[in-house]
């Protein structure tokens, strides 16, 4: 028995009940069931060519860069082409994502390493799970798929979203995580990411890479 299973069975000794009983895990039920949303800001509730503008307006002002392309085959040149720009090299770290394997990089020169990242990678690309108009955020769930080493370590993060994936607000993309995990199969963290790593700490003073990443660019999916 583990100490969190021994600290619940001492309390439901004390409450005289085992955790089973089939009238209190409903009345538990009902309770989550009805509770009131919170109040979710006005800004992000657009729809459509609105919305996608919203979110890139608010990835500009979080510091972040935004392309847009046509279609997932279009990706690896617009992300070997803002590397160029950025006088970056031509390497690149992603996991297992099978909408990123699926892209033709054998297209561009990029070298492409796989798996999550141990420190030493500069550059690196992740799938968002989806992205949030109202802060121009990305919602990145963890896993082989999409490794949250990538989010953290690498100095230059690029993150691929599909515009089908923005939503609103922060509500209805927890909503779609539930949905997509299911009760008990959640993933073990949900990072939110709103442009690069920045700290005015010290002095108040801006500084970008203080935690992660010090260049966040996305490049926005429309098929």
């Amino acid at each position: 028995m583990s100490a969190r299973d021994d600290i619940f069975g001492n309390i439901r000794r004390s409450l005289g009940v085992n955790g089973t009983e089939t009238i209190r895990r409903q009345m538990v039920e009902d309770r989550l069931e009805r509770s009131p949303r919170g109040v979710i800001p006005q800004r992000g509730q657009v729809s459509g060519e609105e919305r996608i503008a919203l979110f890139k307006t608010m990835v500009e002002t979080s510091l972040a860069t935004v392309t847009e392309v046509a279609s997932q085959a279009e990706v690896p040149q617009s992300i070997a082409l803002f590397l160029r720009n950025h006088n970056l090299p031509a390497t690149l770290r992603m996991g297992d994502d099978p909408r990123l394997k699926t892209m033709p990089w054998q297209d561009t020169t990029l070298e492409i390493a796989h798996g999550l990242s141990e420190g030493r990678d500069l550059n690196a690309v992740s799938h968002a799970f989806g992205g949030i108009a109202e802060s121009g955020t990305l919602a990145m769930v963890s896993g082989a798929d999409n490794p949250s080493t990538l989010n953290f370590l690498p100095d230059n993060h690029i993150i691929v979203v599909s515009a089908k994936d923005i939503a609103s607000d922060y509500e209805s993309v927890w909503n779609r995580v539930r949905f997509a995990y299911g009760k008990g199969s959640m993933p073990r963290t949900v990072n939110w990411i709103t442009g690069p790593s920045r700290s005015g700490d010290i002095e108040q003073t801006l500084l970008l890479g203080a935690h992660g990443p010090r260049r966040l660019h996305v490049v926005l999916v429309r098929e």
